[in-house]
């Protein structure tokens, strides 16, 4: 069956360019009213443009329907004011791709806080600050689709990325606690780890293999995650045709008691049974994290090792 969002809205942040053009565009061909909103700033958040009006422009040429914003989403207010704008003339909002963000790339012995902080508040900040904003919306029309763009730098770390990582980690867990909260609602949270040759990359990714990487590429996974059909609280990597997903474990562990047995020496005497992959598996929530902790304590444990 087509994946189609007739009579829905959505709004991209950061749509101005790359990945979130790309999104914004092909939601517009698949029948949603499409939001682009893009300060329009230079890869390190300096400067603005009129990049999103030309997207929109674009969106028109094709015959659909858009409309253009340039607030930051550092400026809450400024993102208030976009919803309230959407909401009057369209009177829903039933996407949000959450893809705004800058780099700052430094080693963290380098790295000014300054500098640091500039990156969380557009990635982490500014997501909140639009999804803060929007979900109450979702809630109450019992539909939403919310989209958080994170990354591998994130998920698994990069050299030079300390300020970028943690503000994409930050979105999973945002992420993993609306999935929760948002279920019963209808509205589901999903997140994605983008591999792509744009203007954010193209220092760290060689010309030539970026052929293979192009935005459009990115695009049908956010397109599913948008949908009537999507899971709730997945993370998708996508890039260069290839779709995979990506699980947090937990591994069984070790139970030492709480006697004389339960010291760090042992810990380091059973590191291996502790980071033993064979029974791991994907929590849903913390409170399952517990019980599985409690509940080991009645299981009939695996060999200690002492020291």
């Amino acid at each position: 069956m087509s994946i189609r969002f007739d009579d829905q809205v959505a709004i991209v942040t950061g749509a101005g360019g790359g990945i979130g053009k790309e999104h914004a565009l092909e939601l517009a061909r698949r029948g949603a009213k499409v939001v682009v909103n893009d300060l329009g700033g230079s890869v390190d958040g300096s400067g603005t443009s009129d990049a999103a009006e030309a997207v929109v422009q674009q969106i028109k040429s094709e015959g659909g329907e858009a409309m253009a914003n340039g607030a930051s989403v550092t400026d809450l207010p400024a993102i208030q004011s976009m919803v309230k704008d959407v909401m009057d003339k369209w009177g829903r909002i039933d996407i949000l791709v959450n893809n705004a963000g800058i780099l700052r790339d430094k080693s963290f012995h380098n790295v000014t806080l300054e500098d640091f902080n500039l990156v969380m508040d557009v990635h982490f900040q500014g997501t909140l600050n639009c999804t803060h904003t929007i979900y109450p919306i979702m809630r109450e029309q019992g539909y939403g689709r919310i989209v958080f763009t994170s990354s591998s730098s994130g998920v698994f770390g990069n050299f030079g990325q300390s300020n970028y990582g943690a503000a994409k980690m930050a979105m999973v867990g945002l992420m993993n606690t609306l999935k929760i909260e948002g279920q019963k609602y209808n509205v589901f949270s999903n997140s994605i780890t983008p591999v792509a040759y744009t203007r954010m990359t193209e220092g760290l990714i060689p010309e030539d293999f970026g052929k293979n990487m192009q935005p459009e590429y990115v695009t049908p996974a956010v397109i599913y995650l948008s949908s009537d059909q999507a899971p709730n609280g997945a993370i998708m990597s996508a890039g260069a045709g290839v779709f995979s997903r990506i699980f947090i474990h937990e591994t069984m562990g070790v139970s030492l008691g709480t006697g004389e047995d339960m010291t760090a020496e042992n810990i380091a005497a059973n590191w291996d049974n502790i980071s033993n992959m064979d029974d791991a598996r994907a929590l849903q929530n913390g409170g399952e994290q517990t019980m599985k902790t409690v509940s080991y304590t009645h299981l009939t444990l695996p060999t200690i090792y002492s020291v």
